[in-house]
């Protein structure tokens, strides 16, 4: 256990040492303003409030990189992101003000071990640097006496923390009680019951069954709400009967993609190559002898197939071997040959026929392609145009009738993907647009333009009995079955309870032995096992599923199992997490008594004064000309 609290020690110490590192690296140490310094106290230590801005933005930055996305941090304030930067540099002064207190404090060996131990103090040699020490500390306005002195007290401050920690030990019976729960297993028997489960078939509903269902269920059939959004569409099909492409473009094309068109022989091909030719044909002879395969001579040379696989080639890129490769008519091994590499042994794997595409075959996807990208490209050249007409007020009525664009409506809602709403790019934008908003022309993926006016916004409402309808009745074939099935399982329920067993209930049964609690039973319930280790012995219970309902009886109750290999690793597991969870508890309770004791005043106006610098420099701190002010808990 001592060791144990040495490293928990050696590891603050470790993290905070490279948070004041990070901090350093972020920022030049300065003072804020040269007149505020602080933004408050506890005890007789003060919280700088370039310590507080610095801690600020780098809690800021990672909360950033966490959600992927840059926010202000009026934002992060929201999540409360000040409280709890403010919270942790208070705690952190009241440790501070406590080793000072009680005279707390390390010699200069451990501050020069950890000077050494420092990454960003190391030269080119990998050990420590006094010009690089010097360097750090000078870009960041900092004199060694004063990083030396945080040091010093954030590993006083580290002594303390570890003492509380070790001072307070976990029962181990707690860890006991929880191995005991964890390993219970359960051995049961169950049985299923679906719609081929029931003595008498559902009755259909008539439309009287589905009028009432409708009625006394208006929620589950509500339309979302939606926009009504008038547009005007200009997709490149619109224009593809303005497209013409002549036969020069499509040769100029065919010409130009011609090794798409027209690929050679090519052939899947492995080379191992040895130091002379004898030895090629030593491994030749053994190959076609049967003593050894291809396989096993890569093997007796060190290699696997991987090293020796050129993938698919074609005859010009294998050289002198060239002509002994292509000359296989099947898939096979070569007799040992001179390639770039020295003598080797080819194996062909494959052979891939050449593939030869005359123009007349190729011209109609040509074409398509070609009046395709001249139509994205019509459109295009449209869109500065059209944006003009909209800017000098023509309506998307107006638009239609007198350019390219095609008029249209719909009633659009999220995951509506009718026609045009099926682009991302117009669900994008009908998500966003109000009624404040001027039509602009905006792009899709496939080259098309479009403009949107919102008409009216539509609240939540009713759909329609006939629109629903085939969903009415798939619903209320489901709550008819789940009312049958209930009836039947409450029957059998009853029986069980007099003495009957789940096999004497004319329906296959299932039985389940030593079951522990993270057993996994895919395609049932998730309370299918939680609810058979709540039965008592010789009791059952049901359980509702999609559609079918199972019925367990519990047969026996078993503890666990004392020669599970798992338990003891599981023991010492929950030991240290409860160890763990009581020693930072107790931390926390420390800390809060310690700022009791010495007693908190904050300067809100220095506070507010951190913030607006965030506002004013665009979202980051940026702090203002160094007035020599020492990092730490001191200003």
């Amino acid at each position: 256990m001592a060791r144990k609290r040495g490293q928990i020690s050696k590891y603050f110490v470790g993290l905070l040492l490279v948070l004041l590192m990070v901090g350093l690296a972020g920022f030049g140490v300065t003072n804020f303003g040269g007149r505020i310094r602080s933004v408050g106290e506890v005890g007789n230590v003060e919280i700088g409030v370039n310590q507080y801005a610095r801690t600020l933005n780098e809690e800021l930055q990672t909360l950033q990189q966490r959600i992927g996305q840059n926010i202000s941090l009026e934002q992060a304030r929201q999540f409360g992101l000040d409280a709890q930067v403010l919270q942790r540099l208070i705690a952190q002064a009241a440790l501070e003000n406590e080793t000072s207190r009680i005279g707390l404090s390390v010699d200069d060996v451990e501050v020069q071990r950890q000077l050494i131990a420092t990454q960003g103090f190391r030269g080119l040699d990998g050990s420590f640097d006094q010009d690089s020490y010097e360097f750090v500390l000078e870009r960041n306005n900092m004199s060694a006496r004063e990083y030396e002195a945080d040091i010093r007290q954030l590993t006083a401050g580290t002594i303390v923390q570890s003492g509380v920690i070790a001072g307070v030990t976990a029962s181990e019976t707690y860890g006991d009680v929880v191995l005991e729960y964890l390993g219970e297993r359960r051995s049961f028997s169950w049985l299923e019951l679906d719609a081929k489960s029931l003595a008498t078939a559902l009755t259909p509903p008539s439309d009287t069954d589905l009028s009432t269902y409708f009625a006394e269920n208006p929620d589950a059939y509500m339309l979302p709400p939606s926009k009504k959004i008038t547009y005007a569409w200009l997709s490149p099909d619109f224009v593809m009967d303005q497209i013409e492409v002549d036969e020069d473009t499509l040769r100029a094309l065919y010409d130009g993609r011609s090794a798409e068109f027209n690929t050679p022989e090519r052939r899947l091909v492995e080379r191992l190559v040895f130091a002379t030719m004898e030895q090629a044909q030593s491994a030749y002879d053994q190959i076609q002898s049967g003593t050894a395969s291809f396989d096993d001579v890569v093997t007796e040379r060190g290699l696997n197939l991987a090293d020796i696989d050129l993938g698919d080639v074609t005859q010009s890129a294998l050289g002198a071997a060239a002509n002994s490769v292509f000359a296989l008519a099947e898939p096979g091994i070569t007799e040992p040959v001179t390639s770039d590499l020295g003598p080797a042994v080819f194996r062909v794997n494959a052979i891939l026929a050449a593939r030869l595409t005359p123009f007349e075959d190729a011209r109609a996807a040509l074409l398509d392609e070609a009046a395709a990208d001249n139509a994205r490209r019509l459109v295009a050249d449209q869109i500065a145009e059209l944006d003009d007409l909209l800017a000098g007020g023509a309506t998307l009525e107006e638009m239609a009738q007198e350019t390219d664009m095609q008029l249209g409506t719909i009633d659009w809602s999220i995951g509506n993907t009718d026609d045009i709403a099926a682009y991302q790019g117009f669900a994008s934008a009908a998500a966003l647009v109000t009624t404040a908003d001027f039509p602009a022309i905006e792009t899709l993926d496939d080259g098309g333009i479009f403009a949107m006016r919102l008409d009216a916004e539509i609240d939540e409402r009713p759909d329609s009995f006939e629109n629903v309808r085939p969903q009415i009745v798939i619903d209320w074939n489901a709550a008819a079955l789940s009312r049958a099935l209930q009836a039947e399982s409450a029957v059998m329920l009853a029986s069980l309870s007099g003495g009957a067993t789940l096999s004497s209930l004319g329906h296959p049964v299932a039985v389940e032995t030593n079951a522990k609690r993270d057993a996994v039973y895919l395609g049932k319930p998730v309370d299918f096992l939680s609810s058979v280790f709540e039965l008592e012995p010789g009791t059952a219970t049901s359980v509702q599923g999609t559609g079918m309902i199972f019925i367990m009886q519990i047969n026996d109750i078993l503890g666990a199992d004392p020669q599970d290999p798992e338990r003891e690793a599981l023991r010492n597991s929950i030991n240290d997490s409860v160890q763990q969870s009581i020693g930072e508890d107790a931390l926390v309770a420390f800390t809060r008594a310690l700022q009791q004791s010495a007693g908190i005043s904050l300067n809100q106006t220095a506070i507010n004064a951190v913030h607006s610098q965030f506002s004013t420099s665009g979202g980051g701190f940026v702090p203002p000309p160094n007035q020599g002010m020492p990092v730490g808990g001191h200003n």
